[in-house]
């Protein structure tokens, strides 16, 4: 396969998915090396598209298209739980960041699009080989979110405010 063809069909994998690929999946797909991948990718973004590299592999942005911020406060044990609340909604988690009072602003990208990416996430966390950012804030953080339509982020943001999760700005 062509290179050119090859980049085609990485857009439309990444364009389907309901979930990031990794590198390696790819790789073994298309029978060529990770670094073929990496640098297919690397043209991909040249020639304009919004492929975004997760810990959990590729995917293709621009698919939501409207963003909000919200302020939260929960316990580790109900990380799942927020994010089943904005997920449930048709939210997507970008992000997490806090705000420390000597450091600034600390933040992590999440790209959270279903339940076992929260799950996963929990289960890194309480672990033990890291703390979440929210412990170095007592439970305050923030999340990016997006979703397709204000509605939706409308919708997010009253679950979020009926289960005590918001805090209000």
């Amino acid at each position: 396969m062509k290179a050119a063809a090859r980049r085609n069909e990485i857009l439309s994998l990444l364009g389907n998915a309901s979930a990031a690929i990794p590198a390696g999946i790819l790789s073994d797909k298309f029978a060529v090396s990770r670094q073929v991948i990496v640098q297919d990718i690397a043209v991909l973004r040249a020639s304009g598209y919004e492929v975004i590299s997760t810990n959990r592999g590729y995917m293709l942005g621009g698919v939501a298209h409207t963003r909000r911020v919200f302020k939260c406060r929960h316990t580790l044990g109900e990380l799942v739980e927020e994010a089943e609340l904005i997920l449930g909604c048709g939210g997507r988690i970008e992000d997490v960041f806090v705000n420390h009072r000597v450091y600034g602003r600390i933040s992590a990208r999440l790209d959270i699009l279903n339940k076992t990416h929260a799950e996963e996430l929990h289960r890194s966390l309480v672990s033990g080989a890291s703390k979440p950012l929210m412990s170095v804030t007592d439970g305050y953080h923030y999340h990016t979110v997006s979703a397709p339509d204000e509605e939706a982020l409308n919708a997010a943001e009253a679950a979020l405010r009926a289960r005590g999760f918001l805090i209000e700005i």
